[in-house]
């Protein structure tokens, strides 16, 4: 009380006298200058919620607000927010008059009318003040109240756009639609309007709109700018074009950056799987006999572990100059064994001349691996006038033999994923349109245009997805590759939003079981990464168990009282429906007793034989809907998981829903989890996410064990983290007599040493902009894992990874665009958003010379000022130019 003005202190206790004074006086100036004092006085008098102190400065023409100092400030912005927000709800309920509605620029409290010109104009007097004093937060929160956020980038100086750019883009994922994207695009104006080009980018790339892209290579004319914008745009395999700098959008020196990567880090040398399985650390020599080693799926596995160690690297010591080992596989394992040729060779054309040979071989399956080799080999490569991969592949998208065919639109798909390549459109989209080809062509040609197309809501392909769901016949819909048509889907609408409604509109019409998964899968992909709390609450409630329960009541009352069987066996649930169902026979012979006669009986008679014609048609329908309903559940876990990407709040949650749903869900769903974990923490192995996982990888039901192993390889993928790749031995050890198992087990092995620990198969770069080609790459494996044994035969969509995987190095090169060394420091990422001053964004740092290794949820700075960066994330690759003004600490 010391601080506050004696005046102030004496006054109180006459407020309401002074309030009465207030009425009675007539000469305008007094009223004026007492209406001042009042609303300074109602900041600690006024009662409920009358908006005294908003009322008075409002009356009060000559208001001096600054002189009254920040705690009465922050009062006014509070009763602004509250008035503003009390008008809303009555509009929303319908509580507002007609002529309250008609003249919606004024708000009602207490008797008083505010207007909301008046109530804007005051609110745009507060804002600079609170920008001047470091309330950055304040400001926009205000301003986000009154729902007038473009109204900021008018008071923003040089000063204070970071800390209030930074504070918008982290409120983004708390914020409903349509807001969040106000906000980015406010928080986009404003870098553009300071010159901060590369935070420009990623907010528009996160808005996903072309123009707002080109805008910021137009907002400068200088070349080495322009080659930094156009770096950072590579991580995100766009389809964007910029002439000048059109083959670094392209991706063209991907492969030479990383192998001068490799070289720098002594990673030359080729490795063989046995460096990954260290079976001489096996005690149990079981798994190693030759019997069991030998069989052509575990050549299989090799070739794949192999495929992934030496990913990128142009050089194995297994299958490249070596044909032998492909025909140690047999059948479709050839075709996969030979595409591993493409992912050592990933990014870098020379594959193409290496694969060549076996498209002349006779045998299908070689020939099909050579082909799905040549798209993964030239996958995210693009040079703009010539592409190798289209022009060697479009012969064979048409071949007669569905093996042939199928490698080369997967590898097509592979090859432009993101691209928006019309070329590819042409080709692929008849052949997805044609309802009288096998359903598997179909959906394979949807799923490569759709990740063409990521993210497009390309109307053409979607007509020709929805024909083949109006037109195939019901046992064809039966089938597995009908959840990649779907997927492909929602693939094509992927951070889509609100774009999906029509589409989903279009779904409900179609009469049929499955409309409620596709629309679960469908809706999941439009809002990933948006952390929307009320579609998780939606999904959750999908997987209890309760809303299985009602159905069946409605059923049981649809039939009539007392005829025929309970279906409850056919329930995950079964037993408690039972119950349920003595009971209501129980009421329902009561009622019979009450009014029963001859009529009744003979009715009950006849609805009995009627009964038993349709029970088989009953069954049927009832087994068309339990298999359906475990697709809807499969889809809606993996829905939670890519919906609460977005936020790091949201996936600490989601990973303790998971833990509720392994406890509680069915077969179908507990299968679903452990690749839900793995998704929300991919390339993030976080101990208490694989310690779950590990012992997971034990349970009594192999599809879950399968599934939790492949997702303990997603949250390792390229870490090579030691305690991980210690439980996956232990796991290849368990696993020695279970074929399949230990497939999987070898293939989580090769993900964990993912290009000898250099590449990541992470999602969101450090500006957190999520890639959808990456995401769509690991929903198209996942989705084929909801049957493990579906994915094992056709383990060719396997490569569909290929796409999501990129290098995770810092490489700096100077203004001529040539490698050189810096010293950085790599730490822990700390958010500073809010924080006072100036704080560290990194924490625990080591300080490295590049190129340097950069793994999820780490950042880096550089070292000294000798070097200014063209970019504040530093991250892929940097372009660094001299500091003219830098000089050298000499050593003392």
């Amino acid at each position: 009380m010391t601080a506050v003005p004696k005046p102030l202190k004496f006054l109180r206790p006459h407020y309401i006298e002074m309030c009465a004074i207030y009425d009675k006086w007539t000469s305008k100036e007094l009223k004026s200058s007492l209406a001042e004092v009042l609303s300074v006085l109602a900041m600690t008098y006024s009662e409920n919620n009358k908006h005294d102190s908003l009322k008075f400065a409002i009356l009060c023409e000559n208001l001096n607000i600054v002189s009254w100092g920040h705690e009465y400030i922050c009062h006014l912005a509070l009763e602004i927010g509250e008035v503003y927000n009390d008008q809303v709800e009555r509009e929303g309920s319908g509580k507002a008059t007609p002529g309250e509605l008609q003249e919606s620029s004024t708000v009602k409290s207490e008797g008083f009318e505010f207007s909301k010109e008046v109530i804007l104009q005051l609110s745009l007097e507060i804002v600079p003040y609170f920008l001047k004093h470091n309330g950055e937060a304040d400001a926009v929160d205000l301003l986000l109240e009154i729902e007038s956020i473009e109204k900021l980038p008018q008071f923003v100086d040089e000063n204070t756009y970071e800390r209030v750019c930074q504070y918008m883009v982290a409120c983004v994922p708390l914020l409903p639609q349509p807001e969040d994207v106000s906000f980015l695009q406010t928080a986009y104006s404003i870098y553009l309007s300071e010159s901060q080009l590369p935070e420009a980018l990623s907010l528009a790339i996160r808005l996903g709109d072309e123009s707002l892209v080109r805008a910021v290579f137009e907002a400068t004319s200088d070349p080495v700018v322009h080659k930094q914008l156009a770096y950072i745009l590579s991580f995100q395999k766009t389809s964007f074009e910029y002439e000048p700098v059109k083959e670094i959008i392209g991706n063209t020196k991907l492969s030479e950056h990383f192998l001068y990567l490799a070289k720098e880090l002594n990673l030359t040398v080729p490795k063989v799987p046995e460096d990954v399985y260290k079976s001489h650390l096996d005690s149990s020599k079981s798994v190693f006999s030759g019997t069991g080693l030998d069989s052509a799926q575990q050549n299989l596995a090799a070739a794949f572990v192999n495929g992934y160690l030496n990913m990128g690297y142009c050089n194995d010591k297994m299958l490249i100059d070596n044909d032998n080992w492909i025909y140690k596989t047999k059948g479709d394992g050839m075709t996969s064994a030979v595409a591993t040729i493409g992912s050592i060779f990933q990014w870098n054309l020379d594959g193409l001349q290496q694969l060549d040979k076996y498209l002349y071989v006779d045998e299908t399956e070689v020939k099909a691996g050579a082909l799905l080799g040549i798209g993964i080999s030239a996958c995210g490569v693009h040079d703009g006038e010539v592409e190798p991969a289209l022009l060697l592949l479009q012969d064979y998208v048409s071949n007669p033999n569905s093996k042939i065919s199928s490698a080369a639109i997967l590898g097509l798909g592979i090859a432009f994923a993101g691209s928006k390549n019309e070329e590819v459109l042409g080709l692929l989209l008849p052949i997805a349109a044609d309802t009288s080809l096998s359903i598997e062509t179909s959906a394979i040609a949807s799923l490569a245009l759709s990740h063409v197309f990521v993210g497009t809501c390309n109307g053409d392909i979607t007509a020709a997805i929805m024909d083949n769901f109006l037109e195939r016949s019901s046992v064809e819909l039966k089938t597995e590759w009908v959840r990649f048509l779907t997927l492909a889907l929602g693939i094509l609408y992927m951070g889509q939003g609100e774009q999906v409604d029509d589409v989903l509109e279009t779904i409900n019409a179609i009469e049929h079981p499955m409309t409620s998964a596709i629309e679960v899968l469908v809706s999941s992909c439009a809002y990933a990464g948006t952390g929307d709390v009320l579609l998780i609450q939606d999904l959750l409630h999908r997987l209890a168990p309760k809303p299985v329960r009602e159905e069946e009541d409605e059923e049981e009352e649809e039939v009539g009282d007392g005829n025929g069987d309970p279906e409850g066996p056919l329930n995950a649930i079964s037993d408690v429906l039972a119950k349920q169902n003595s009971e209501e026979n129980a009421g329902d012979e009561g009622g019979d007793d009450h009014d029963m006669d001859s009529q009744e009986v003979n009715s009950g008679i006849a609805d009995e034989k009627k009964e038993q014609q349709e029970n088989g048609q009953e069954n049927k329908d009832s087994e068309e809907k339990e298999a359906v309903s475990v697709d809807e559940l499969s889809y809606a876990v993996l829905g939670i998981a890519m919906i609460a990407l977005g936020e790091d709040i949201g996936k600490e949650m989601s990973l303790r829903h998971f833990g509720h749903l392994m406890h509680y869900g069915n077969e179908q769903v507990r299968c679903m989890v452990p690749l839900a974990m793995g998704l929300v923490s991919v390339a993030n192995p976080q101990i208490k996410v694989f310690d779950t996982l590990s012992r997971f990888s034990h349970d009594a039901d192999l599809n879950v064990s399968m599934n939790s192993i492949y997702a303990m390889g997603l949250c390792g993928a390229g870490t090579n983290n030691a305690r991980l790749a210690q439980l996956l031995r232990q796991l290849a050890s368990y696993y020695s007599r279970e074929q399949d198992g230990l497939f999987i087990t070898r293939l989580a092995q090769g993900l964990v040493h993912l290009g000898k620990g250099t590449m990541t198969l992470d999602m969101f770069n450090d500006a957190h902009v999520m890639n959808k080609v990456t995401l769509a790459s690991l929903l198209t494996v996942l989705v084929g894992l909801v049957s493990p044994g579906f994915m094992l035969k056709n383990h060719q969509l396997f490569f569909m990874l290929n796409s999501a995987v990129r290098p995770k190095f810092i490489l700096t090169l100077n203004e001529d665009g040539e490698p050189i060394k810096v010293n950085v420091r790599v730490g822990q990422a700390v958010d500073t958003v809010g924080q006072a001053g100036k704080p560290k964004t990194i924490t625990g740092w080591i300080t490295q010379s590049t190129p340097v290794l950069l793994n999820h949820g780490e950042r880096a700075e550089l070292e000294t000022d000798e070097y200014i960066s063209y970019t504040n994330n530093i991250e892929g690759v940097v372009i660094l130019r001299k500091n003219p003004e830098y000089e050298k600490e000499e050593a003392s």
